[in-house]
């Protein structure tokens, strides 16, 4: 013997000294240990199948013959094969028959595999029939039967070599349980469960008569390779099939699911790919470098030729110019009637838009606000969408989910010495207090009522929780709750009590720890191994797995579980059934009783949540921010009352303030977005919380930008002229201010419908509401706000009140012209160093790379959204995401959704989608099987249950589970398993082990589907199975689902690459479907659960915001291109502006760690909006400036549009703060014939002393234009010093023009003298620009022949004159005398008489 055997050798030797040698003498073939049935056990006290012990009988072996020899041939064919038909036993046919039933019972778990169904038969026929029984078996302890001389056994040891029980064990290894995707070994290897389980173990479970099965004690002893235990022992060593061997040539060797030696050579998927690089270095910032340097050298080349030309002056333009200048002209005449119009009507124009916005927003009684997250995220038309209607229709709603975690920080675990199981570690929350708290909790709400007014009833648990086992009349017992507690079928005395162990060694206490510890690692088992003898099935009679109800525990260590987790599970229903408010209702008490708890229980950490509670938080966010709103927008109101306020003296702050014109102003944005919404309610489109939140203040940045555009520009820049009237002061202003105003919200309103082409509805909706939001907002600023100007400039100049206008100093007027706050600043400071020779660049380069930066972070923005940043701080479900991510060991569950069009009764059909004996390789089960192997790559940590698998089993002829009646009343109808009729006995569904036939397929899955799984027959489908087959009156299969989990899941881009991985998975099944005869073209495969709906739009969110945004850019473009004469390179700078824009907001979240999504498209998309608002301003003031060089117009653009902000305003003839009002410099040009306009301040100062009485009415008309009106009456006595400043225009004509503004103390800068200019007729004849742009082309030809004389009623449009005669108003043209803007127009001539180019230039170049 070699050394290493001697010590089993020594053990052996020892155990056999200690049986009793008398009870089998005899030890040799043909002999046997015991024979016959001697009653029940007295050593057991409950058996979950009642069976007899057999009786010591040390004799030959019985000849079997008849029904003997017929039922052994069925339980036990190997032991039949004798010679000549005949075979020798050691049992009775009552003995057969026990353990014909007892193997049937573990046949209906290991059939699917037949090596290991037929080894563990062999196994039990050896043990109990074998001839040679006596060579292996060893008895060591019988008892006594009164009355007769047979002697029971009670225990007793076999003796079997080792390698033929492992052989025998690793076939069964790897057996699967379809409908818990877990592995058969675990219910039959007691507290080892599966993944501790070995031969011995497997073996020592089937042998313990405390297991619920065996009818006495056995006691398995492995005997290795090379060791004889002497005494005449022979230890057991028959063969042994491997799992992928067929027992019989009828037979199928054992499938991969099944068998790891069945599987064909698997080859790994890739994970994702690696991230690009260039060597060691990202291979983004390669190329984001590489574009920054290209971009960096061509700008400094190009500025560097360009170097030393000077500034570049502007040429005249080309047909586009003449173009887009007409249509300028023509968008400016009719904003000036316009203007003019509205402001002469006010009244009726508020009237009006008043009606016409009160109209629309009357829709908003029939808003339907959307606060489902399917029916904003997921569109109606889109995969995920049409999957979910299609297994809601067919299987109804998912369940809806209500969950509690509990945990206990801080505490200490302890150790727990079994005397049974041995030692374990039990955690903190494993604890006896902790237990009873659950379970008071449980209690509180099996008992608890909700009251739903609709319904007008109190709910209980049992109106609305999942009963799978009892769905027609449930009660509360039957509620599907998944707890710790329900080890102890959530009994308190349960879980209290206590047993002394005798068998233990040494013997010792048993408690709730031994039950716990022996359910957690075979949560199927009817009855553990203790004294206690309690079942480990749930109240409702199905399995909890430790998974679902323990957390955070390390490995499979499920006693260190350090949160218990607490789950009920209601039935859902669609919207409209009057059942959802009876689940709502109970939820929502629910929460009431988890605070409750959670208050009473301070050592205890519970997180919580019900189905209702995200859409709970998102409503309670949304009504904690109406404060918020409604602050916001009063602060925008009090910075645009200030702002717009002139407040030019103290006395006349309630006059010059614009309160009224502020609110008014926020009414028009308010009224637009009102009734935007309540148009798009009138058509039926849905409105979100997200509108709500974001349009209103999309469209005040817009309309309070608008808003500053045209008061400042009536305040500052555009004062009245002399002559003029309010009403065409206003159309004046409004003909500069529109057409900017309609550039941006046009472009804007483009955008947002462009956005609106997105599948997302949320994302839609929001597009379609500022679109029309948008261009409501322009439409009421440019009727309803202009008519408020009006009547507000009406109140001004009548001295009246802001506020209060019935009452008023009666002092009215019009302010001077003020700078502002801001123009000084940008004047002096910023757009010197901005436009400096060396800043410029500077900035250029700057910004090309934070652009260049922003695409490089761009591929570094994560793509989801976690739903911990929708809720509010304060949520009580973040303490739940928290603990759901920490403590939770298995994902949500997926489903395989196969559509109609697929014949499952074929046999090929069938073996397309089983994973048993027979099936093929690639089949659904399989695949998904395979694709558990490697969860980072799938997701799935868990097989799909398969209701074909187990009806495969269930018609399994070993097992007792499908029987028909074949006698008496009920004949042809179905046997339950649980029947003893005799009628039912040999009354198999199916003769023999095969493929029922489609007939049979047909009739006997209907009985399977609503069979109540039990001990006799576990593979009933009913509760796992009745809701996985969809089919029709006929019989036919529309549609059915295969469950499998995935692995815990934490971020959204987890749960995306998860669906993507299930999609991929899905599809190559259908694939395979397909290919089987008879398969429907269009039948597919397609995966489902209750998260896809919402991740489905990060599959496409990256290409769709592409696109959106893309989109939203072309309007921009083409409206700038448009709009501003066919500007090519403005409209490309706003466009590259705009983008840069976007680069690098994307650069900022990015850094900021904020994720992309369809929040943050919506953000993009308004940042668009935003940006084109701002843009679009300064480009179209470029466009428009008559500057002469580039950076003057710059220059100009910067400091006209930045500066709308709060004025700093002097009224004529006073000082501010003692300071004189500083105006423009002088500003000298060409001397000429023209009109020269000067605003003169003069100081008077009086003194005196005295008495005067009177009143003095003063009248003077003189150069100053007007005529003014003064009266004025004092009446004192004392003596006064006075200075007063008063302010006067003076208009003469004099050759030369100007425009200057004299401030007291400061000497006029002389300008310097001009050469005398050339005749007129030589520079107009020698300048071909000039020809056709008003003094040859159009009515301009008349001046020609008139030698330039100034008579009235000359030119149109057209021609040099304008539109009135000339002299009417003092001037010659539209404004001035010879253009739009000043005299000659803007910088002499540029858009005036002289064409496009720069006055100055054409005489330098005449000369």
């Amino acid at each position: 013997m070699a050394p290493g055997l001697a010590l089993p050798a020594a053990l052996l030797a020892a155990l056999l000294a200690l049986a009793s040698p008398s009870l089998t003498p005899v030890r040799q073939r043909g002999f046997c240990a015991f024979y016959g049935a001697c009653g029940h056990n007295p050593e057991v006290n409950a058996s979950l199948v009642p069976s007899e012990v057999p009786c010591l009988s040390n004799t030959r072996a019985q000849l079997a013959s008849g029904a003997v020899l017929a039922l052994l041939r069925s339980v036990c064919p190997e032991l039949a094969r004798g010679q000549n038909g005949s075979a020798r036993v050691c049992c009775s046919l009552a003995q057969l028959h026990a353990l014909r039933l007892s193997v049937g019972l573990s046949g209906a778990v290991l059939a699917r595999c037949p090596a290991c169904a037929r080894n563990f038969a062999n196994i039990h026929c050896h043990n109990i029939c074998s001839p040679d029984q006596s060579l292996f078996a060893n008895v060591t302890r019988v008892g006594t039967r009164v009355g007769t001389d047979a002697r029971p056994v009670l225990q007793y040891q076999l003796f079997y070599r080792r390698r033929y029980a492992e052989a025998a064990f690793a076939s069964c290894q790897g057996v699967r349980l379809p409908a818990t995707g877990g592995y058969a070994i675990s219910t039959m290897c007691g507290r080892y469960g599966a993944h501790l389980c070995s031969a011995q173990r497997w073996l020592d479970f089937q042998g313990d008569k405390n297991n619920g099965l065996a009818p006495l004690q056995i006691d398995f002893q492995l005997v290795p390779d090379g060791v004889e235990p002497g005494e005449g022992i022979a230890p057991l060593d028959v063969p042994a099939w491997r799992c992928d061997q067929a027992p019989d040539e009828g037979q199928e060797a054992c499938s991969c699911q099944d068998c790891a030696l069945s599987c064909p050579p698997v080859v790994p998927p890739s994970e994702s790919p690696p991230p690009f690089r260039v060597g060691r270095v990202d291979g983004a910032l390669l190329l984001g470098a590489l574009l920054f340097a290209s971009l960096a050298l061509a700008f400094l080349l190009a500025s560097l030729c360009r170097r030393g030309t000077g500034q570049v002056v502007l040429q005249p333009g080309g047909h586009r110019r003449r173009v887009g200048e007409g249509w300028q002209r023509l968008m400016e005449r009719a904003f000036r009637r316009w203007g003019a119009a509205v402001a002469a009507r006010p009244v009726p124009v508020l009237a009006l838009a008043l009606l016409a916005a009160g109209g629309l927003a009357a829709g908003l009684a029939r808003l339907r606000l959307t606060t489902e997250p399917v029916e904003l995220w997921s569109a109606p038309g889109s995969r995920a969408r049409q999957e979910k209607e299609f297994h809601d229709r067919h299987f109804g709603p998912f369940l809806r989910t209500n969950q509690v975690i509990v945990t206990v920080p801080g505490r200490p675990g302890t150790a727990y010495h079994s005397v049974l199981l041995g030692t374990k570690n039990f955690s903190g929350v494993l604890a006896p207090d902790v237990l009873r708290a659950l379970l008071e909790l449980q209690e509180e709400l099996a008992g608890t009522a909700a009251w739903a007014p609709a319904a007008g009833r109190n709910v209980t648990l049992r109106d609305v929780c999942y009963a799978p086992l009892n769905p027609g009349t449930p009660g509360t017992a039957d509620c599907a709750v998944s707890s710790v507690t329900q080890y102890f079928q959530n009994n308190r005395s349960r879980l209290a009590l206590r047993a002394w162990q005798q068998d233990g060694k040494p013997p010792g206490t048993v408690d709730w720890h031994d039950h716990l510890i022996y359910c957690v690692n075979s949560p199927l088992s009817f009855k553990d191994i203790t004294a206690l003898e309690l079942s480990c099935m749930a109240e409702y009679g199905g399995p909890v797995f430790p998974y679902i109800a323990l957390g955070g525990y390390p490995g499979s260590e499920y006693t260190e579980a350090r949160a218990l987790i607490v789950t009920y599970s209601l039935n859902n229903f669609p919207a409209g059934d009057p059942r959802l408010e009876w689940a709502l209702s109970w939820e929502r008490r629910f929460l009431e009783v988890l605070r409750d708890f959670q208050s009473r229980h301070r050592h205890l950490r519970v997180a919580f949540m019900a189905e209702r509670s995200l859409e709970d938080e998102l409503a309670r966010t949304a009504a904690q921010d109406v404060p918020l709103f409604a602050a916001s927008y009063l602060l925008v109101l009090l910075y645009i009352a200030l702002a717009l306020g002139e407040g030019t003296a103290w006395h006349r702050l309630l006059v010059e303030s614009k309160v009224t014109l502020a609110l008014g102003g926020i009414a028009v944005v308010l009224g637009a977005v009102l009734a935007a919404m309540g148009l798009l309610a009138l058509l039926g489109v849905p409105s979100s919380l997200i509108i709500i939140e974001v349009v209103p203040f999309l469209v005040l940045a817009v309309g309070a930008d608008n808003i500053f555009i045209f008061v400042q520009e009536l305040q500052q820049q555009s004062p009245r002229e002399p002559g003029e009237t309010r009403e065409q002061q206003v159309g004046r202003v409004l003909a500069r201010v529109a057409p900017s105003m309609v550039l941006c919200s046009l472009s804007e309103t483009l955008c947002f419908l462009l956005g609106a082409l997105s599948s997302m509805p949320a994302v839609r909706t929001f597009a379609l509401t500022a679109a029309l939001a948008v261009a409501l907002d322009l439409a009421l600023q440019l009727s309803a706000f202009v008519a408020l100007v009006a009547l507000d400039s009406r109140r001004q100049e009548a001295g009246r009140f802001d506020l209060c206008c019935c009452c008023g100093t009666g002092k009215g007027g019009t302010a001077g012209v003020g700078t502002g706050l801001l123009r000084p600043l940008l004047e002096r400071y910023y757009t010197p160093v901005l436009l400096h020779p060396l800043v410029r660049p500077a900035v250029v380069l700057l910004f090309l790379f934070m652009a260049c930066s922003g695409l490089f972070l761009l591929f570094h923005v994560s793509v989801g959204l976690d739903q911990e940043l929708a809720l509010p701080e304060d949520s009580y479900l973040l303490p739940y995401f928290s603990a759901l991510n920490q403590y939770l060991a298995v994902g949500v569950p997926t489903y395989f959704v196969t559509t109609g069009g697929y014949n499952f009764s074929s046999e090929s059909g069938t073996n397309a989608i089983c994973s048993s004996a027979g099936c093929d390789a690639d089949s659904l089960t399989q695949t998904i099987q395979l694709a558990t192997r490697f969860p980072n790559v799938s997701y799935l940590a868990i097989p799909a249950t398969s209701w074909v698998d187990d009806f495969l089993d269930w018609l399994n002829p070993m097992a007792r589970c499908c029987r028909v009646h074949q006698s008496g009343e009920h004949k042809g109808d179905f046997c339950p398993s649980t029947s003893s009729d005799p009628s039912c006995a040999f009354g198999q569904c199916v003769k023999a082990v095969r493929r029922p036939t489609p007939d049979e397929f047909q009739r006997f899955l209907p009985w399977f589907l609503q069979d109540r799984p039990t001990l006799q027959c576990p593979k009933g489908g009913l509760g796992a199975y009745d809701t996985a087959v969809s089919m029709d009156s006929n019989g036919t299969i529309l549609a059915t689902r295969f469950m499998a989990y995935q692995r815990p899941l934490r971020t959204s881009q987890e749960y995306t690459a998860a669906l993507r991985a299930a999609r991929a998975l899905a599809q190559r099944i259908t694939g395979t479907l397909r290919a089987v005869p008879g398969t429907d073209p269009d039948f597919r495969v397609f995966p489902y659960t209750v998260t896809y709906v919402y991740y489905e739009q990060y599959l496409t969110v990256v290409y769709e915001g592409l696109v959106t945004l893309a989109l939203c850019l072309v309007p921009t473009f083409a409206v700038s291109f448009l709009l501003l004469g066919m500007d090519a390179r403005s409209s490309l700078a706003t466009l590259l502006t705009i983008a840069m824009v976007l680069l690098g907001t994307v650069g900022c979240m990015a850094l900021w760690a904020v994720p992309y999504n369809a929040v943050a498209l919506i953000n993009l998309v308004a940042a668009v909006g935003i940006s084109v608002e701002f843009v679009s301003h300064i480009t179209c003031a470029f466009a428009r400036s008559r500057q002469p060089t580039q950076v003057a117009r710059a220059k100009e653009a910067t400091v006209t549009m930045g500066s709308k902000g709060p004025s700093r305003r002097c009224q004529p003839g006073r000082t501010r703060r003692g300071t004189p009002c500083r105006g423009q410099r002088w500003a000298c040009t060409t001397p000429t014939s023209g009109t020269r306009t000067r605003t003169r301040t003069r100081t008077r100062t009086r003194t005196g002393t005295g008495t005067r009485t009177g009143t003095r009415t003063r009248t003077r008309t003189s150069k100053r234009t007007g005529t003014r009106t003064r009266t004025r009456t004092r009446t004192g006595t004392g003596t006064r010093t006075r200075t007063n400043k008063r302010t006067g225009t003076e208009t003469r004509t004099r050759t030369g023009t100007g425009t200057r503004t004299r401030c007291p103390g400061r000497a006029e800068p002389p300008c310097p003298p001009r050469a005398p200019p050339p005749p007129l007729f030589k520079l107009v004849l020698s300048q071909p620009g000039l020809v056709g742009l008003g003094w040859i082309g159009g009515g301009g030809g008349e001046v020609l022949r008139r030698g330039a004389q100034m008579s009235p009623g000359l030119g149109t449009w057209d021609s040099s004159w304008g539109t009135g005669p000339c002299g009417t108003r003092g001037h010659c043209g539209a404004r001035d005398m010879w253009g739009h803007g000043d005299m000659w127009g803007q910088d002499l001539g540029h858009r005036a008489m002289w064409g496009h180019k720069d006055f100055r230039a054409i005489y330098r170049e005449f000369l």
